[in-house]
């Protein structure tokens, strides 16, 4: 079987699915080869002269060899102007290689100005046109060697960034090598057959589609039976771990899948109905362990939507043996300032907190389970420690308004000091969430595939009055601004512990 994650998505980490699938599937005796197509596709683009004949191009492409070397330097995360600058002319480079075709490609985005990834008309359009992607040469080299012996495709397809390519990549695989069987799965696919409307569309052109983890499935499909009573860690050592866009490997590892908290208003995954199944803490300890031992490291990346509070501890009993980070919840665990040491000790680098407002009534209408004075401990705490913040905010939810926003701007420019990084979003209506209905839905994004719907505010703040807000009042004030421009450009979080210090 050959596993294939496609473009596009941020090339700074192996992709953990195809791994952790290719462990089991190996454990059960059923051989399988690794694509990270999404790396090496950009990396090929990169090396194509650019189309554009302007300045700014052809010193991009010039300097193309030393930009991608400085991204693997960790000596360039400690020069700000020299990393934007790297990142900028790589950028760039994409930018122009497929403007002509009416596509948009960067290092953390694939847009096309016409056809949408919302809407399978234009999915099965572009699986019979492979030849106009931008990726097609490309590919139309690399996979004929690697189909040799094959009998089934599995495409990851986890991000709507990646999903026209994994369309031409299909339609290619169906043209030119009728006999194998495709699959595919990932989280995008999951969230599309989460919906309660869901008919499959691509009947004719996929073989079979995977909602949720692939392990069980893809055996069963392959017709092997799951033998193993336990849990086997990622496999990445058919990956190219040297040649990611960042210093060192950094390494993926969920240790759980949906939410422990899973109580959240308007949450997307409980929207899908997503349960939360944690891997036992013992086996995250030991295949860290193997994990780090075999690979050596730069960062550990821990994918889960929270990291548990039993994992955070059992962190500080027995540390990765590499430095690390991950999302957690504001909580009484990270208000003992002791406890946010052993943690800076244990290899934490950076946490990210998805603190969303920094209004009292906004966070308890979102059910958020978060106190405010709860949270300026923590920030304090982890600050003392040493441990780097990635906050998160949303704006636009139905119980806030310009009012309460101004109280989160207030918030943020008192404790910015303790706020390293500050992302910042608009509200996505969940299209079958039990409180679209509440506040009437209407089409937000065109196309049967959809996720999000549009909603009347109660308070009348819409989107565009929000976006005006956060342009001309929040992204402004003295106190904010530093941390919005030390965001890592196209990157963002996924770069961000390396410009706190790892090496």
């Amino acid at each position: 079987m050959l596993l294939i994650f496609p473009p596009l998505a941020k090339a700074c980490e192996p992709p953990a699915g195809i791994a952790r699938l290719a462990a089991h599937l190996q454990a059960h005796g059923v051989p399988c080869r690794l694509l990270d197509a999404n790396l090496e596709g950009q990396l090929w683009l990169l090396d194509q002269p650019p189309g554009a004949s302007d300045t700014w191009s052809r010193r991009a492409f010039r300097g193309r060899i030393a930009n991608i070397a400085a991204l693997r330097d960790i000596a360039t995360y400690q020069v700000p102007d020299r990393y934007r600058r790297a990142v900028s002319d790589l950028n760039r480079l994409l930018a122009v290689s497929a403007a002509d075709r009416g596509v948009a490609i960067g290092l953390a985005d694939y847009q096309h100005k016409t056809l949408s990834p919302l809407r399978s008309a234009d999915l099965l359009k572009v699986s019979e046109h492979p030849e106009q992607n931008p990726f097609f040469p490309y590919f139309n080299q690399r996979l004929p060697d690697l189909l040799t012996g094959v009998g089934t495709v599995g495409f990851s397809l986890n991000y709507l960034s990646q999903a026209l390519c994994t369309f031409a990549m299909i339609g290619y695989v169906r043209a030119h090598f009728p006999g194998l069987k495709i699959v595919v799965g990932g989280g995008l696919i999951t969230s599309w057959m989460q919906r309660p409307d869901w008919r499959n569309p691509f009947g004719a052109l996929i073989d079979h589609l995977v909602s949720g983890p692939g392990e069980g499935p893809l055996l069963e499909y392959m017709g092997s039976s799951p033998a193993l009573s336990h849990r086997v860690p990622p496999d990445y050592t058919a990956l190219p771990l040297t040649e990611y866009l960042s210093p060192g490997l950094i390494l993926p590892y969920s240790a759980a899948s949906g939410c422990y908290w899973n109580r959240c208003a308007f949450c997307p995954e409980r929207a899908e109905g997503n349960a939360y199944h944690p891997v036992p803490v013992a086996t995250v300890l030991s295949d860290l362990q193997c994990l780090t031992d075999q690979t050596a490291p730069r960062l550990i990346h821990l994918l889960d939507n929270a990291i548990s509070p039993a994992l955070l501890h059992a962190l500080v009993e027995h540390p990765p043996g590499a430095p690390w980070y991950g999302f957690a919840r504001i909580d009484e665990q990270l208000a003992d300032a002791g406890f946010c040491h052993d943690l800076k000790r244990s290899g934490c680098v950076m946490l990210k907190l998805g603190l969303e407002s920094g209004d009292q009534n906004v966070l308890d209408r979102m059910n958020k389970g978060i106190d405010l004075g709860l949270a300026v401990r923590v920030l304090t705490n982890l600050k003392d420690a040493g441990i780097a913040v990635y906050c998160y905010l949303l704006f636009g939810t139905p119980g806030e308004t310009v009012v309460e926003a101004r109280r989160t701007l207030e918030f943020v420019a008192l404790h910015g000091r303790a706020i390293t990084f500050l992302n910042l979003a608009l509200f996505n209506m969940p299209l079958y969430g039990d409180e679209a209905a509440e506040y009437g839905n209407q089409p937000f994004y065109e196309g049967d595939l959809s996720l999000y719907t549009s909603f009347r505010h109660p308070g009348g703040w819409d989107r565009k009055q929000v976006r005006h807000f956060l342009e001309s009042e929040f992204k402004r004030h003295p106190a904010i601004a530093p941390i919005i421009r030390h965001d890592p450009p196209q990157f963002s979080s996924n770069h961000a512990a390396l410009l706190c210090g790892t090496q």
